[in-house]
């Protein structure tokens, strides 16, 4: 290796199993010739121990901004409050909005249901409930905020829709929940329709998640491309590792503007750390995508094709090893050697792999400009007298509103209408949301916010939490009521 050439990469070897697949893994590049310059930087359990709370010290996150490039070992975050999950902390913080997972199946040599499942699934990296924004507001009631922007929206979309069109993918599939989540998973949804048509070369599709989800695991064969929020996208990625034969197979890719992560998409395993029987193949994957990301793309193809021999060879980790078709059982350093004794030999029967370099550069389109007008507000209650009557309550809350010039629109409790002609027969719990407008009609400014929750609070009440009601050029920003 040139030191004056090679490309200068962070490399966290993680904890459990992530010390012994990560050096089995560079073993493999350093043989096939990769031109890397490996920079050990550690994050994950040693600095949690060492009192960082995110999991990444001053001087990893110096590194990190330095090279824009880590290959990282998986990572166990502790149980218990205080502590930030390494992953989200660096996706977040370096802007890698687009985790790419391509899962392909490698029957009869991987034991699968489904041979020819070779799809890639394109999740959001950075929104969605994984903004980790959570509150108690009740002795009863917590809440968790999902955030969806439009130009994040746009952002993942557009990039897998290019990563499609660079990579020869027929067909972007969109899952939602928007039938339930209207604005936020909507917002996601009108987002992908309006991308798509600057994608004629491109089949679009969408499907409702749960839908999706299902047919996913039924017939994998029939997605090329799925593009998902972040949530979706996680639970989706296992679901299809696992389906191709092993989640230990997976490798995924974290991509932002100028700066990349790759890992492996299977946790630390720290039952079986120490004993030398992990697979380093869903490592040795994400490694390969980082060799085509920088463009050592000869590299690349020359360990793909070696590992793929090893598994039609029958040499086989313990998590693969079926007795009567595999042909050797070997633990981590054994894999390791034997994808390094076949680096230069293609695969017999699976396809040999072809990477190209691509990179992906995502521009934004303009932000809409649109009229932006209070109309009303939500106020959050927390209230347990009288039983829970909803009738009380309501009557009390008109009386401070109507003091005030705001009119009492609706009482929900969990987002089901209890006030005005609620079911006794409804669940309550001590979470109440009052839904008021103004007397005319819209909100003139907001001392006349603070003079309602003034008045709601000198009646007794205890505001836990408060919405404005917003219209965008008409068209309310908000979900609806029932009777509204």
């Amino acid at each position: 290796m040139n030191p004056d050439s090679a490309t200068p990469v962070g490399v966290a070897e993680g904890d459990g199993i992530g010390p012994e697949i990560t050096r089995a893994t560079l073993r493999i590049l350093e043989a096939a010739g990769a031109s890397i310059e490996w920079h050990p930087v550690v994050i994950g359990q040693q600095a949690y121990e060492a009192g960082v709370a995110t999991g990444v010290s001053d001087d990893a996150w110096d590194l990190l901004r330095r090279h824009r490039l880590l290959l990282k070992g998986p990572i166990t975050t502790p149980q218990g409050g205080g502590y930030k999950s390494v992953n989200v902390t660096l996706r977040k913080s370096l802007g890698l909005f687009a985790n790419v997972r391509e899962t392909k199946s490698y029957g009869p040599y991987v034991q699968t249901r489904h041979d020819e499942m070779n799809l890639v699934i394109v999740r959001e990296n950075e929104e969605d409930l994984y903004a980790g924004i959570e509150h108690r507001q009740t002795r009863e009631v917590t809440q968790s905020l999902k955030l969806i922007s439009r130009p994040g929206s746009e952002r993942i979309v557009r990039f897998a829709f290019e990563y499609a069109r660079a990579y020869g993918r027929r067909r972007v599939t969109c899952m939602t929940k928007d039938n339930i989540m209207k604005l936020t998973d909507g917002l996601f949804h009108k987002t992908f329709d309006a991308v798509a048509q600057e994608y004629p070369d491109i089949e679009a599709d969408h499907l409702i998640i749960d839908i999706g989800a299902a047919k996913l695991a039924d017939r994998p064969d029939t997605f090329d491309v799925i593009v998902t929020l972040n949530l979706y996208g996680d639970i989706l990625s296992d679901i299809a590792s696992q389906i191709a034969g092993s989640v230990g197979l997976g490798g995924s890719a974290n991509v932002g503007d100028g700066v990349a992560m790759f890992e492996a998409v299977h946790g630390s395993a720290p039952d079986i750390a120490g004993q030398g029987i992990a697979n380093p193949s869903g490592m040795l994957l994400a490694a390969v995508q980082l060799l085509v990301h920088v463009g050592q793309v000869e590299v690349a193809e020359r360990i793909g094709n070696a590992w793929l021999r090893t598994l039609e060879d029958g040499c086989h980790t313990g998590d693969l090893y079926r007795a009567g078709s595999s042909i050797e059982r070997v633990g981590t350093d054994g894999f390791a050697d034997a994808v390094i004794d076949r680096i230069g030999t293609n695969p017999k029967h699976l396809a040999p792999v072809h990477y190209r370099h691509h990179d992906l550069r995502i521009e934004l389109a303009d932000p809409p400009q649109e009229r932006k007008e209070l109309r009303g507000i939500d106020v959050f209650l927390d209230w347990t007298e009288a039983g829970r009557d909803a009738g009380v309550l309501g009557q009390a809350v008109e009386r401070a509103a109507g003091a005030v010039d705001w009119k009492l629109a609706m009482i929900t409790n969990r987002g089901v209408k209890v006030y005005p002609d609620g079911f006794p027969e409804t669940f309550r719990t001590d979470h109440w949301r009052c839904r008021f407008r103004p007397e005319g009609g819209a909100v003139t400014d907001f001392d006349a916010v603070l003079r309602l929750l003034g008045a709601v609070h000198g009646a007794g009440f205890d505001v836990v939490k408060t919405e404005g009601l917003y219209d965008f050029d008409g068209v309310p920003g908000y979900s609806l009521g029932q009777g509204e």
